[in-house]
């Protein structure tokens, strides 16, 4: 990823609006004000830039707040870049030298397996802290990926609780269903997370939970707790069952935008693209695009996919829908022009983002926004606005 200073000095880029994201953060934190936030900017939050995303939230976030990554080294890359907010790894550490340098950098701490407690008690036997650390505790309610089982999560709290290398001890766990509002799955994983506390002796004014990721936070109130843990919904894409982010008020932060390169008429008749999937059913103006799947764009989009034309000659008027025809290249991507009979090469093309919701580009190739995110490139050159 390469900031630039303007999209003059690239084929294909992606603007980044920080504006966006500091508005979805505040709608996170308007869904419970009282909750502390974990907000996650794992994966190169999810695409966006960690470094950038951090420096821009970071203003924003209370002193029980904290990010979220999923590794070390997502945390260390933001310590060096002179984040010095709290940070969670969700995924904890697997050896003795990470936790090395998670306790000497102050990280926060996911417990969720055996293997990783005693690597803990072991660190904590061998060293006296000056800092004693904070430790989620993370519980496996039935989503079945990590998590301790309520025999383990027991010994783990009463291995931990109290103890004079730990400030705090945070439970957690995480949905596998929160997005269908339909689904009796999340009812079950909360009862599972009330029993399992109750069989630990946890008492009920000494619990501090985190449940509630983007889906949650957005349908169910009754997994707020103490801890929300916006990700997606800070990046403009939804994470409800068969709906858009618009219609949660979510505001687009990336749009990918690339430019068209060539024009042509094409014979009925005659194919378009590789493989000659596509074929004109009578005479038509295409355009070829400067983006591919070498640039994260899905080379499994169908024909029929939208892209947003921004006609120069037409200054001021709405962008216009124009659909994919022929498969997507590794470096060019053909759509149909025909309703755009006012574009020009040179013209800028809009993949997602303003104006073209991410989650409905995501559908039409059977994925998600958080995909399409993730996936972007080094060749995309990134501008912050």
């Amino acid at each position: 990823m390469k900031a630039i200073p303007n999209a003059n000095d690239s084929r294909a880029w992606a603007t980044i609006d920080l504006g966006a994201l500091l508005a979805n953060f505040a709608k996170a934190r308007a869904y419970k004000p009282e909750a502390a936030i974990v907000a996650v900017v794992k994966a190169n939050a999810y695409g966006h830039g960690a470094i950038a995303v951090a420096q821009t939230l970071r203003g924003q976030l209370r002193d029980d707040d904290c990010f979220g990554v999923a590794s070390i080294d997502e945390a260390l890359e933001l310590r060096q870049a002179g984040i010095s907010t709290p940070i969670l790894l969700l995924e904890g550490v697997f050896n003795a030298v990470h936790l090395r340098q998670a306790v000497e950098n102050n990280f926060a701490l996911v417990v969720h397996s055996p293997f990783q407690l005693a690597l803990l008690e072991a660190f904590f036997e061998a060293r006296s802290l000056s800092t004693p650390l904070t430790i989620w505790l993370k519980i496996d309610t039935g989503m079945h990926r990590l998590g301790l089982s309520a025999s383990e999560f027991k010994q783990a709290w009463q291995a931990l609780n109290w103890h004079v290398h730990v400030h705090k001890l945070v439970v957690m766990s995480h949905f596998a269903c929160a997005d269908d509002k339909k689904s009796d799955m999340t009812e079950r994983q909360l009862a599972q997370l009330n029993k399992i506390l109750e069989e630990a002796g946890v008492a009920a004014d000494k619990r501090e939970i985190s449940f509630a990721a983007s889906s949650a936070i957005q349908q169910w109130p009754e997994s707020h707790f103490q801890w929300l843990r916006p990700g997606i919904m800070l990046y403009g894409g939804t994470a409800v069952a068969g709906e858009n982010a618009i219609e949660r008020d979510i505001a687009p932060v990336m749009t990918l935008r690339a430019r068209l390169i060539a024009i042509k008429t094409v014979a009925a008749g005659e194919s378009i693209g590789y493989g000659a999937s596509y074929v004109c059913e009578s005479e038509q103006r295409i355009g070829v695009i400067s983006i591919g799947y070498g640039d994260g764009y899905p080379r499994r989009m169908p024909a029929g996919t939208p892209v947003l034309i921004k006609c120069s000659a037409k200054k001021g008027a709405e962008p216009q829908r124009a659909p994919l025809c022929g498969r997507v290249s590794m470096d060019m991507t053909i759509v149909d022009l025909s309703d755009c009979p006012d574009a020009r090469v040179g013209d800028e093309v809009i993949l997602w983002g303003e104006g073209l919701p991410a989650d409905e580009i995501a559908q039409r190739c059977n994925t998600i926004a958080y995909e399409l995110f993730c996936q972007v490139t080094r060749r995309i050159h990134y501008i912050y606005v």
